[in-house]
């Protein structure tokens, strides 16, 4: 008498299904020895029975049943160990990389705040005149003609000043260029 596909199918999955339940207490219990997680552990013995069930005609157990399941749950636990390892590594490092990008940023301010204050205090040093072609310069981004007209002044006479005020905050914020440098860079 011939089986046909479906019943030996048929056949299959009622010895597996035996062996599952005969197997699985004991090897859920073995796996939770090695993982420490009740969840973790019982997938484990399911992802063994998953590929036992993927496999099943191309198996072949040399040992017993029973050693052959405690092997798989074991290699398989070992694998579930080492993702976690590698999972809690990466975690670690975006940690790590996020605290960095945080403390860059918040030393990048406060390094900018004390540029600031050093240039209002160079700026505020600088001869009255200087300082208002200074600031129409850079801050209201006048031109040098613009600027000579509006103060009626020569043009000769703003490019003095501003080299005159350029030199003059150089020398006050020696200490800050290498600084400024770096920020200017990395913005």
């Amino acid at each position: 008498m011939a089986v046909t596909e479906a019943g030996s199918t048929h056949l299959l999955g009622t010895a597996f299904e035996k062996v599952f339940k005969s197997h699985f207490k004991s090897l859920h219990s073995y796996a939770y020895t090695i993982v420490k997680d009740d969840m973790a552990a019982e997938e484990m013995v399911q992802n063994v029975f998953c590929k036992i069930w993927e496999r099943k005609g191309q198996l072949d157990i040399e040992t017993s049943l029973t050693a052959y399941l405690y092997r798989a749950v074991y290699n398989e636990s070992l694998n579930y160990i080492k993702h976690q390892k590698v999972k809690m590594a990466y975690q670690a490092h975006a940690t790590y990389q996020m605290n960095q990008q945080h403390t860059e940023t918040a030393s990048k301010k406060i390094l900018l705040g004390d540029l600031e204050q050093n240039l209002r205090k160079a700026m505020s040093e600088l001869p009255e005149q200087c300082r208002t072609i200074f600031q129409m310069s850079r801050f209201e981004e006048l031109k040098y003609q613009e600027i000579a007209n509006k103060l009626g002044i020569s043009i000769k006479t703003v490019e003095n000043q501003m080299g005159k005020a350029l030199k003059l905050l150089r020398s006050k914020l020696v200490d800050f260029l290498p600084l400024l440098l770096i920020i200017l860079t990395n913005l």
